[in-house]
Formats: C-alpha cells, sequence, structure tokens
C-alpha cells in the first residue's frame, strides 16, 4: 500500500541541517545556496582564493560587493523567499537568526522521513488510549525525596506496549520517495506570546530576543526566524505496511492485546488528538485577536472533517508544530497536567506565572502578515 501525505501548512521536517550565512547570498528575493567546492576549483586557477578563504574565516555574511557573482552564476540551490518582504527581513536580522534551517535531503530530493510520520501516529495514541488517573499517577512519582527519572513511561507502555507487545508494530512506514524542490519556500517566521492583562485577560505579543516581547500591533519588532519549507498542496508519498499477522487471535492473546489494532482504529486516535490540538490553537487565537490565525485554524478543523470522512487523519509534524504536538498529556485535566510540568524543572517558572500553558505559538507570516501554523498535514493511506 502508499501512503500520501499532503502538507496543509509550511511545513518542515528536518535533518538537523542549516544553512549558515556564509552558505549563501540573497539575491533577487531568493537564497543563493553556493556551490563551495565548484567554487574553490575555479577560485584555485587564480589568485582570489586566499583572498575568499580570509574572508570565510572572518566574516559572518559574505560581502555581495565582492563576491555577489557567485551568488548569480555558482549557486548550487536557489530558495525562494515566500514574499519579497523578507528581504529586508534576513538583511537586517540578527545574525543568529540568519542560520536557515532546512529540509530532509536524500542527495536526489527532499524527503519526509517516516519517523516523523509514525512519531506523531505514535504520540495520537497515547493520547487516545490514556488512563483518566495516568497524570495524576504520575504526579505522586514525582512527589517525594527520591523522584522517577521517568515518572511517564508507564502512560506510554500502558497505552501502546513496549518491546514485542508495543501495538504500533502493526504499522510501518517507510521514508517518502524524493520530491522536486519547485514547491520549497524560505517563510518567515515570529514567535508570539500571551501578555497578561487583568483576571483571564490576555493580550497579543511578539518575541524579541533577549528583550521580552512587543506590542501585539507591532508583529515588525518582534525578532523574525526564516525556515525552508515544503509549500502548501506539496505531496510526498512512500510505502505503508500492516502486519495482518499481530491481528490474528492467537497472537494477540499471547500479547495481551485485548482488541485488534485496525488502521481505522490509529487514524481515529491521531484525529482526536488532531481535534484536541485545534481546540487549543483557536482558544490561543481568540485570546490574541490573532483574526488570520482564527481562520486558518477554521479551515484546519475543516480539512479534519473531511479527513475523517475519507478515511485519513490530520497530524502536525515537524519544526515548529510546538509543544500541543508533541505531548499526549494535553487531554488530561488542566490541574494534573499542571501538577507534573509544575514538578519538572524545565517548566517550572512558566507554570508559576499561572498564565496558560504553552503561551507562545511559532507563526508563519505569509505576505508579512500573521497567518497560520506551521506543521499540518493530511494523510491517507492508498
Amino acid at each position: 500500500m502508499k501512503y500520501r501525505v499532503t502538507v496543509l501548512t509550511p511545513t518542515l521536517v528536518g535533518d538537523g541541517s542549516r544553512l549558515s550565512p556564509i552558505d549563501y547570498m540573497v539575491w533577487r528575493d531568493q537564497i543563493n545556496v553556493l556551490n563551495q567546492p565548484r567554487i574553490f576549483r575555479l577560485l584555485a586557477k587564480g589568485p582570489r582564493l586566499d583572498g575568499y578563504l580570509q574572508q570565510l574565516s572572518k566574516a559572518t555574511r559574505l560581502d555581495f560587493a565582492s563576491w555577489g557573482g557567485f551568488a548569480q552564476n555558482y549557486a548550487g540551490r536557489r530558495i525562494p523567499f515566500e514574499d519579497a518582504s523578507c528581504t529586508p527581513q534576513l538583511n537586517s536580522a540578527p545574525l543568529e537568526n540568519c542560520f536557515i534551517p532546512t529540509f530532509a535531503d536524500s542527495g536526489d530530493g527532499a524527503f519526509l522521513p517516516g519517523a516523523a510520520i509514525k512519531g506523531a501516529l505514535r504520540t495520537a495514541y497515547v493520547f487516545a488510549h490514556m488512563k483518566p488517573s495516568a497524570m495524576e499517577d504520575t504526579a505522586k512519582r514525582l512527589a517525594g525525596d527520591r523522584p522517577s527519572r521517568r515518572p511517564a513511561e508507564h502512560i506510554e507502555q500502558q497505552a501502546a506496549g513496549s518491546g514485542g507487545s508495543d501495538r504500533l508494530r502493526v504499522f510501518s512506514v517507510t521514508d517518502s520517495a524524493p520530491a522536486a524542490r519547485d514547491a520549497f519556500r524560505v517563510y518567515m517566521l515570529r514567535l508570539s506570546t500571551l501578555i497578561a492583562r487583568g483576571p483571564e485577560q490576555y493580550a497579543l505579543g511578539w518575541k524579541q530576543a533577549g528583550r521580552g516581547a512587543a506590542e501585539g500591533n507591532r508583529p515588525e519588532s518582534g525578532t523574525p526566524t526564516f525556515a525552508e519549507m515544503a509549500a502548501p498542496g506539496s505531496a510526498f508519498e512512500g510505502i505503508w505496511r500492516e502486519n495482518a499477522f499481530l491481528n490474528g487471535e492467537e497472537v494477540r492473546r499471547s500479547l495481551h492485546w485485548g482488541q485488534p489494532v485496525t488502521r481505522k482504529h490509529l487514524f481515529d486516535a491521531a484525529n482526536r488528538y488532531a481535534e484536541k490540538q485545534l481546540e487549543l490553537h483557536a482558544q490561543y487565537a481568540k485570546w490574541t485577536g490573532l483574526e488570520a490565525l482564527a481562520g486558518s485554524v477554521a479551515a484546519l478543523q475543516k480539512s479534519l472533517a473531511e479527513a475523517r470522512a475519507g478515511g485519513g487523519c490530520l497530524l502536525a509534524i515537524g519544526w515548529g508544530a510546538g509543544f500541543l504536538s508533541k505531548s499526549a498529556a494535553i487531554g488530561a485535566p488542566d490541574q494534573d497536567h499542571r501538577k507534573v510540568l509544575a514538578a519538572l524543572p524545565f517548566y517550572e517558572r512558566a507554570i508559576k506565572t499561572g498564565m496558560p500553558f504553552p503561551k507562545t505559538r511559532r507563526v508563519v507570516f505569509l505576505k508579512n502578515k500573521p497567518a497560520t501554523l506551521p506543521g499540518w498535514v493530511s494523510l491517507q493511506v492508498e
């Protein structure tokens, strides 16, 4: 069988690679990724190689006046910006924000790792099968003088199994086939946040690197980041396998599985998880007053209904999808969830503020306006 993943909002699933400011030049509203080995071979024929290597060793960005011709003639890849407004934003951005994460690449083209799909489905499965008392039990494990080092491990084992009895063994998802990069763009994103204005009253802010947050009516004051992302409408296809042997009655009995683990069962869990995430995103859009974001969430909720009707599911994957796409505990009672997070040093400070958690979202800007959330895709199996 084949699966098909269709991108609904700009999506980045990377392999950890980033373009540094000396790997590219901005020219004609696009990122021109320099083919450095070819440039070295060219310059080795004359006296300019030493000057180029010296500038590479010292520069934070390449001097376009001196080396801009390489951006025009020796670019290994050209990635257009989503909009021309991104060019001045990148040129004026702090250096640390000019490192551009790139989509996973196999050498033959961009591909969607199967692990990104399987991981999102696993989180959704645990979300849908978590016991009502699971978070309360986890809080108890974190209390006392010697808290558990892996307090939530038992939740995943109870919901999905572990080792040989892992229910997700029924499904295998390969990496997708290489896809052409024609539909890939460099998008600009900013980090939105909530600012308290009173009891249960919040306003929009835009995070500034090392300086708190700017007012919501000044998004241009927020610190931008940039990423190579697949544009909405892009599609990735790969192989989907189901091991029917594991659903045999005798095998299930030996594995202590009460019911068969079917694709419908798995996709129902994924859609319930997506529904909860979108519910929380819709509330966030209401708090912040971001009308375009609210419209985008409403469109995703419509896509969710269509996916359910068509036997597919919606997933939030990859870079920028945020905490809500990584935590199976978002459906637990809020007070139990916050009690567990407050016991973890990384989240303790945020929970003590009493603000909604998480209070930030990474927002994709389209035509220099805050527009949508990254990472949403639909999954269909043919």
